[in-house]
């Protein structure tokens, strides 16, 4: 009986679990696709010749809308060729 309750609490704890980290992933995963999105529209709509490469490419998908403002910056101020 006891074990019972046990592997039910187990599983109701691992649904919670797998709920929470859904949710994070979910935003996480629109916010960087978000950002890839507008690197490619500045880059080909707006003619800001921010280079698309291995890093500026992770760094949006990593941080998203972020990183994509941080690289802007980082253009602009000259640090990105």
């Amino acid at each position: 009986m006891y074990e019972l309750l046990i592997y039910l609490l187990i599983g109701i704890a691992l649904l919670a679990f797998i709920y929470i980290f859904w949710k994070v992933i979910k935003k996480l995963l629109i916010n960087s696709v978000i950002g890839l999105f507008l690197l490619f529209v500045l880059r080909f709509a707006f003619q800001i010749p921010i280079p698309i490469n291995i890093w500026t490419v992770g760094v949006t998908a990593l941080f998203g809308l972020a990183g994509v403002g941080s690289l802007l910056i980082l253009y602009l101020g000259g640090m990105l060729c």
